[in-house]
């Protein structure tokens, strides 16, 4: 019986693992190849160099500027990310006046309306917000500013402005997804806890703080792992929303976009997947530090 129990496992298992092993675990392997030879990505004909990619990319300052601001991005989007979420959650669930604890009236359409970015895609989202962000006085920022007698700016077009409206568009586009996972989170604790903290004198920041945050721990972690992966990436909102794309001044330019430019665009695919190996370390390294850091003892309740 357990022999053919085990036969019967291994007969569901083999065909994805294999699908898996194909199309996932064989262009990683070969990106690890083909960052140690000169191939452009479309000649079959190609040299081993060795440490050479590597050595190029330490010196290449434009792959620096791609990575700080990378890190720019890992800072910001998953603090403004989850703060967000977590507080909208919190309201929606808590934040209702009267007796009790109760949400606020209406939370099911808040829901909906958080959430409705996700059933866009990321060139979608792109395209709006370069209308919104227009550095012409039509365009809805420079409108909505010029009410109050500012403006108009140089959104995207502004070295200094233009990261900060890619974290604003990529964190208005993350807050719905965990604004749901938080409320589901939250949505199961029990009432009773909240409206104790209640009894004992807390306010609604002191609840937030000291009861939802840590109840809540293991779902904050997971999604700031998912968070930071965002922030590594950026890609394709980066290409469709920017000027160049990666500008101006190259103030925009991530390594995803790096990655393509020299793969793609200037036939230098070798170059390119040694900038792929960086950015997969990269990403394993922020992601096994942030669940270290982030790491605590598990609350029963």
């Amino acid at each position: 019986m357990q022999y053919g129990k085990y036969r019967f496992i291994v007969g569901f298992l083999i065909a994805p693992l294999a699908l898996y092993a194909v199309f996932v675990i064989s262009p990683f392997i070969q990106t690890f190849y083909y960052s140690f030879t000169d191939w452009t990505g479309v000649s079959p004909e190609f040299e081993y160099v060795g440490l050479t990619n590597f050595e190029l990319l330490w010196k290449d300052d434009l792959f620096r500027e791609a990575f700080f601001n990378n890190m720019f991005l890992l800072v910001g989007l998953p603090v403004l990310t989850v703060l967000l979420a977590l507080l909208f959650a919190f309201l929606l669930n808590v934040g209702g006046t009267g007796a009790g604890v109760r949400g606020i009236a209406g939370n099911g359409f808040y829901k909906l309306a958080f959430f409705a970015p996700q059933v866009l895609s990321v060139p979608v989202i792109a395209v709006i917000w370069y209308v919104i962000f227009s550095s012409e006085s039509a365009g809805l920022a420079n409108s909505f500013f010029g009410w109050f007698g500012l403006g108009p700016y140089e959104w995207l077009a502004s070295p200094s402005m233009a990261l900060y409206c890619v974290l604003w568009v990529l964190t208005w586009g993350s807050v719905g997804f965990y604004l749901v996972l938080f409320n589901a989170a939250i949505s199961s604790v029990p009432r009773d806890i909240f409206e104790a903290a209640f009894i004992d004198g807390a306010g609604r920041l002191s609840t937030f703080l000291r009861v939802t945050m840590p109840l809540l721990w293991d779902t904050i972690q997971t999604s700031w792992v998912y968070l930071a992966i965002l922030a590594l990436d950026a890609y394709a909102l980066v290409v469709v929303m920017t000027i160049g794309p990666g500008g101006p001044d190259n103030s925009t330019q991530v390594m995803a976009l790096r990655i393509a430019q020299e793969g793609f665009q200037n036939g230098k695919a070798g170059y390119a997947s040694a900038m792929g190996v960086v950015l997969f370390f990269v990403t394993l390294l922020v992601a096994a530090l942030l669940l270290r850091a982030t790491r605590r003892e598990r609350i029963e309740y």
